[in-house]
């Protein structure tokens, strides 16, 4: 049975009990309220008002008792509500018994990790003061390197002051036979001989040949899809290099037209391209904001050079050491890398674009063609401008610097071809043709090696060549159908090469 049903038993039997023993009392008093009242019936009233008055307090007993039933049904719902209350306390004891057992296990744990990673961090510290003491050891030997490296540059720049005086000896002996020979009849046979000699003997020295006005296209090549904007040949060699809208870097065989190797890798269209002294490394200017630059003996990509925001359409490499690359973007920036390191050194911000640059041949200093139309030179070290001039009245398309160094050809909107020189910035020349018309913002058109003369494509597809000593033009070549974007002269003198909108290769002997 509940409690709720055990205390309305309880009250029941009291009541039960109340009510007999008010009947035990009344038939108790009975007798002695008849011998009492024969006696004293004259004093009935009386009695009958204390009877009155006697029932009038058993009412207000039953009340009393009818309260304190009540009074019980409340306190017994209180008293169950209390133990409901104490259940859910004693349960919310125990969960909190068991969540710090838990909390003292973990606790136990933490400490247990605390002291493992104390003691590992004490092997670190010990670890990092041996290091520190290797990196002091070899921080010492790398300063001693460096001294005896420095110590060894002087030894060889020296060597090299007396290399080029045995060499300004050899030529100026080989100018006195020159002199001689011409005399006897014997010019040509000296030439061969003697300068052949000299040349062999300068160590680093380029090879030289005279330039022979092309008249006859020896090779079309269908060398890319989509056209080709960029064209050069390795230094000494016959090989061809090509970079296209395809993505793809090719490398051609000129005297066979064949193709000899293809380089992959580029994530966007070639708008440009340069070579190491040494042929090694081809390093190519991409749309898609980055310069790619590619190992020819393994034909991977062994740098991506990141940091420019716009399209990258200019890039060359310096003419001193084959560790320094200069590039310009459509983000009005000119940056300079270290090849070997394969990060930006220096960058130059400019108002106006810059379409086409080179480095001059002290290493130190670039040429840059810009949208504006002047031709400006830099400290590539300082970032400083050093000089500029209004070069043409729209922007320039392209620069080609002479194999000396004293003057530099740039190429317009405006449809002029100018040479300047260089240390003065003074026009030594201005070509120009009736049709020849510049097809694009990045057409290329070069000097022949010897420095005789200019070539450079038209819009119509033709080929104009140019004596710069007669300032007239010697040779118009006709073979491609589309607009003419680049022209490139051997090192060796022959062939000329030219690439067109379709994609077409052609060289021209």
């Amino acid at each position: 049975m509940s409690q709720e049903e055990i205390a309305r038993e309880a009250i029941k039997h009291a009541l039960k009990a109340l009510k007999k023993r008010h009947l035990v009392e009344e038939g108790a008093h009975s007798p002695a309220y008849i011998a009492l009242s024969r006696p004293i019936i004259s004093q009935g009233s009386e009695w009958k008002e204390k009877a009155e008055n006697l029932e009038v307090e058993l009412q207000q007993c039953y009340k009393a008792q009818s309260r304190l039933s009540e009074q019980l049904v409340v306190e017994v719902a209180e008293s169950r509500a209390l133990k409901a209350s104490l259940q859910e306390k004693e349960t919310a004891i125990a969960e909190l018994e068991k969540e710090l057992n838990q909390t003292r296990n973990e606790c136990s744990q933490l400490k247990t990790d605390l002291e493992e990673k104390v003691k590992t961090l004490e092997l670190v510290m010990s670890e990092h003061q041996e290091l520190k003491a290797q990196l002091e050891q070899l921080t010492i030997k790398a300063k001693n390197a460096e001294a005896e490296n420095k110590m060894l540059v002087d030894r060889w720049m020296l060597q090299k002051m007396q290399d080029a005086e045995k060499l300004n000896e050899a030529n100026a002996l080989y100018e006195d036979m020159i002199d001689r020979l011409k005399a006897s009849g014997l010019e040509k046979l000296a030439r061969e001989q003697v300068d052949g000699i000299v040349r062999r003997s300068e160590e680093g020295a380029e090879f030289f040949a005279e330039s022979i006005v092309t008249s006859v296209c020896k090779h079309r090549i269908n060398a890319h899809e989509g056209g080709c904007a960029s064209i050069l040949f390795e230094y000494n060699s016959g090989k061809l290099i090509s970079g296209g809208q395809d993505r793809s870097i090719k490398m051609w065989d000129t005297s066979t037209g064949s193709l000899s190797h293809s380089l992959f890798g580029c994530l966007g269209s070639v708008l440009d391209l340069a070579i190491t002294h040494d042929n090694r490394f081809i390093i190519a200017a991409s749309s898609s904001n980055n310069l790619f630059v590619w190992d020819v003996n393994s034909g991977r990509v062994c740098h991506t050079l990141t940091g420019h925001t716009d399209k990258v359409c200019a890039v060359d490499v310096s003419k001193v050491s084959s560790r320094h690359v200069v590039s310009a973007a459509y983000d009005r920036t000119i940056k300079v890398w270290d090849l070997q390191k394969g990060y930006c050194t220096n960058t130059i911000i400019f108002h106006s674009n810059c379409n086409a640059l080179c480095f001059n041949t002290d290493g130190l200093t670039i040429c840059s063609g810009h949208v504006d139309g002047n031709l400006r030179l830099w400290d590539i070290q300082t970032g400083k401008l050093l000089s500029e001039v209004a070069a043409h009245s729209l922007a320039i398309t392209s620069l080609c610097l002479s194999r000396n160094g004293n003057v530099i050809l740039t190429s317009g909107r405006d449809n002029l071809h100018n040479l300047f020189d260089i240390r003065s910035l003074e026009v030594c020349g201005t070509f120009r043709a009736t049709g020849n018309r510049v097809a694009s913002n990045w057409s290329r058109s070069c000097m022949s090696p010897d420095g005789n003369y200019i070539a450079a494509g038209s819009a119509d597809g033709s080929i104009h060549v140019w004596s710069i000593s007669k300032a007239d033009i010697v040779s118009t070549l006709k073979e491609h159908t589309a607009p003419v974007l680049c022209c490139a002269w051997s090192g060796l003198g022959k062939p000329l090469a030219s690439a067109d909108k379709n994609g077409i290769v052609c060289t021209w002997t």
